[in-house]
């Protein structure tokens, strides 16, 4: 009978570890998603847009975007003869056109036109 306690006492602290540990990893992701809509956001102000689209435009990008595909975003710079921000959104969508990813583009340019009109 000791024994067959002793198993159980194992059993109930290994998943107890296992619930933390999961726990653990749930509140690390939301830390690094606020992290990165943070970023994200800040970086879309700084590229021009007012603060209303880009918060707007952060919250949709990095629910649908890898981490790799939001970096790509914070090396858009000006071409030769471009403003160093972009006038418009429009200018903005077509900088992020030169990032070469499609996906990048369409969740872009989705979440431009829906926070625009205020659906997003």
């Amino acid at each position: 009978m000791r024994n067959r306690s002793f198993a159980a006492d194992k059993a109930a602290a290994s998943s107890a570890r296992i619930a933390g540990l999961m726990l653990g990893a749930v509140m690390l992701s939301a830390c690094a998603q606020t992290i990165a809509k943070s970023r994200v956001e800040s970086a879309l102000i700084d590229a021009g847009l007012g603060e209303r689209n880009a918060t707007c435009m952060a919250e949709r990008m990095v629910d649908r975007l890898s981490i790799s595909q939001l970096r790509k975003l914070e090396g858009l710079k000006a071409q030769n003869g471009e403003s160093a921000r972009p006038t418009t959104l429009d200018g903005y969508i077509d900088r992020v056109r030169r990032v070469g990813d499609a996906e990048v583009l369409a969740v872009t340019s989705s979440s431009a036109a829906l926070c625009a009109v205020g659906l997003g």
